[in-house]
């Protein structure tokens, strides 16, 4: 592959990003399956764990907190193309490789939580979510895994935004 080739597909950070990604994805898939193939949560309606967690089924239709629900299919492959349009952006901005270690890993975490979300907009109508998080009477919007994933790449990339600003306007003082 040539050089500017390898710089459009692959760059320093690609491997991590990717294996982060690739890993993201099983974990969610995997979990997802677990929890309405096996463990049936769909059958058992809310199941305690822990006086702040519960599971529960829910199937998202929309984006977050439900906003914008698409019950018709058309809905749920635009949003599952949204979702793959982005994936496809951050392994761009993973080859690129702009940033180090942690920002690669939070990459990886962002393009693994996309595609596992919109996998199940394709195969379920919608995005599958389990956990139920709630405290004195307050209950926070149902998650996954991919979800998860999401976030924690998100704080991963404020992180490194610090960071790396802060570093860099030490060494210019």
């Amino acid at each position: 592959m040539s050089q500017i080739g390898q710089r459009w597909f692959w760059g320093t950070w690609s491997r991590l990003g990717l294996s982060i990604a690739l890993v993201t994805l099983v974990a969610d898939q995997a979990h997802k399956w677990w929890m309405l193939e096996i463990y049936r949560i769909q059958d058992r309606g809310r199941v305690t764990l822990t006086p702040f967690l519960d599971l529960v089924f829910v199937l998202n239709q929309g984006i977050s907190y439900g906003l914008f629900a698409q019950q018709e299919d058309l809905g749920q492959w635009l949003l599952a193309g949204f979702a793959g349009l982005a994936a496809m952006a951050l392994a761009w901005w993973l080859a690129a490789g702009t940033g180090g270690r942690i920002w690669a890993i939070s990459v990886g975490l962002l393009i693994g939580g996309a595609i596992g979300n919109g996998i199940d907009r394709v195969r379920l109508g919608g995005v599958a979510d389990f956990f139920s998080m709630h405290a004195f009477g307050f209950y926070w919007y149902v998650f996954n895994i991919a979800d998860v994933a999401i976030v924690a790449g998100v704080i991963g990339l404020l992180y490194d935004s610090f960071v790396s600003s802060r570093n860099g306007a030490s060494n210019t003082a």
